[in-house]
């Protein structure tokens, strides 16, 4: 959905921003997306994630790693997100951390990792509501 609350869809696929420093964990996430239909971006760290979601009103849900290199880790990014694409669904991962969902900002589902890539594709599902 843009700002207006129009759903986003380019091309019939949504669109899932991968935001996560570990090159193989993001590339294997990529790709599950990918394989599942949604069109994938990718960002190493919050800085990168926020340019991109400026440069693009198309972002449907922020997949985001919770420790990353840069001026603020997954959770600060959500916040961020939240607060100002409050349309933008969130999926956050960590293998250190274990959140609870209510600690999150409100719509966030949490992964544990390591994750299957079901459990990417289903969490995404249940966000995007396709």
């Amino acid at each position: 959905m843009d700002r207006a609350g129009v759903l986003n869809v380019k091309n019939g696929r949504r669109v899932v921003l991968v935001v996560e420093d570990s090159f193989l964990i993001r590339l294997n996430a990529l790709d599950t997306i990918a394989r599942t239909g949604y069109e994938a971006l990718e960002a190493q760290n919050a800085d990168d994630a926020i340019l991109i979601l400026e440069a693009r009103q198309d972002i449907d849900l922020v997949f985001t790693d919770v420790q990353m290199p840069g001026s603020m880790d997954g959770i600060e990014l959500c916040q961020y997100v939240r607060i100002l694409w409050p349309h933008v669904k969130l999926l956050v991962a960590s293998g250190v951390f274990q959140l609870q969902e209510q600690s999150l900002p409100s719509g966030c589902i949490f992964l544990s990792k390591p994750y299957s890539d079901r459990a990417i594709t289903n969490a995404i599902t249940k966000l995007l509501g396709v």
